[in-house]
């Protein structure tokens, strides 16, 4: 009892672990508080207003006066016809993105690993980053330029070669191949600094162990640095797969037109086209659910199958 006593008492003053872990780097977790505030206010508390999805939203009636209907919304999307286009569109040009493009950015950054001029390592990168920071608005307008019918230069081109022009931006055969390449040229040498980073992390003993047993160039490519950057590589894929449904709004909405609807209308397009032009609330906000839905699922699955596979994952 007495020995039971001597313990309490000690322990009567002595923190928490996780008080004394707040209390040990409390400045720092000063500093995580506006990041913090921000997610809260802009990414949690938005999540509230998917309820009028459920509902027939009035605007002048306000999310809490609007009547609800239930699934309604829902059944709207499913039985439309436009439904399947949509999602026809948006897997396709996502698919397309990430079959040929999410490879671009890793074959970029083995190829500036490779090089061995400082300078030239340098300037490649800064040229493959700039059209990242380019709006899609300007690309946009140097595509049309670009793959202009009358006076592009890639028309005017197949003109001296004897070919009849092309529409390329007017054209639904050509449109979602315009599409994939002009956001490849965008975002490859953005992506390519991730793998870049993994690539600085391999510990450079591995290949001075592997020249002094003779490997090439190839060989170390193929056994020391290609595993080496697998892991990160998984990790890039579950996110692009877990964002299929993002086929790049900002891209189609400057680039489409009503000629290609058929093959460039996709799931975001819509959205504004139904909420914001036609003021229909309730059922773009069900659409736009719908996405997010299939967006969880899809990063779940695909971190389940990387786990089964023994693979790096999300959690």
């Amino acid at each position: 009892m007495v020995k039971t006593a001597k313990i309490a008492q000690r322990n009567v003053g002595k923190k928490s672990p996780l008080w004394s872990r707040v209390s040990k780097y409390k400045f720092l977790y000063l500093m995580l508080v506006p990041g913090l505030i921000y997610v809260v206010l802009f990414k949690y508390l938005p999540i509230a207003g998917n309820m009028i999805a459920f509902k027939e939203y009035k605007i002048f009636q306000g999310i809490w006066g609007s009547p609800w209907c239930g699934l309604d919304n829902f059944i709207r999307l499913f039985e439309s016809d436009n439904f399947y286009v949509i999602m026809r569109n948006t897997l396709l040009i996502s698919f397309y993105k990430i079959l040929i493009g999410f490879p671009v950015p890793i074959v970029l950054a083995l190829l500036i690993n490779e090089v061995n001029n400082t300078a030239f390592k340098r300037t490649v990168q800064t040229i493959a980053y700039l059209p990242h920071f380019i709006s899609w608005v300007v690309i946009a307008s140097l595509a049309s330029s670009l793959l202009s019918p009358t006076d592009g230069a890639i028309n005017m081109l197949r003109a001296d070669l004897g070919l009849d022009p092309i529409f390329f931006m007017g054209d639904s055969r050509y449109f979602r191949s315009v599409l994939v390449l002009s956001d490849i040229w965008k975002e490859m040498g953005w992506s390519a600094i991730i793998y870049l980073a993994a690539l600085a992390g391999i510990p450079q003993d591995m290949y001075e162990a592997a020249t002094i047993d003779g490997a090439s160039k190839l060989q170390k490519l193929v056994f020391i640095t290609l595993p080496s950057i697998v892991p990160t590589i998984i990790i890039m894929l579950l996110l692009r797969v877990g964002g299929i449904l993002n086929a790049g709004f900002e891209q189609v909405f400057t680039m489409y037109n009503t000629a290609v609807y058929d093959v460039a209308d996709i799931i975001d397009t819509y959205v504004y086209r139904i909420g914001i032009v036609q003021t229909q609330y309730g059922f773009s906000a069900a659409v736009g659910l719908f996405k997010s839905v299939i967006a969880c699922i899809m990063v779940v699955s695909c971190n389940w199958i990387a786990g089964k596979a023994d693979q790096e994952t999300l959690f």
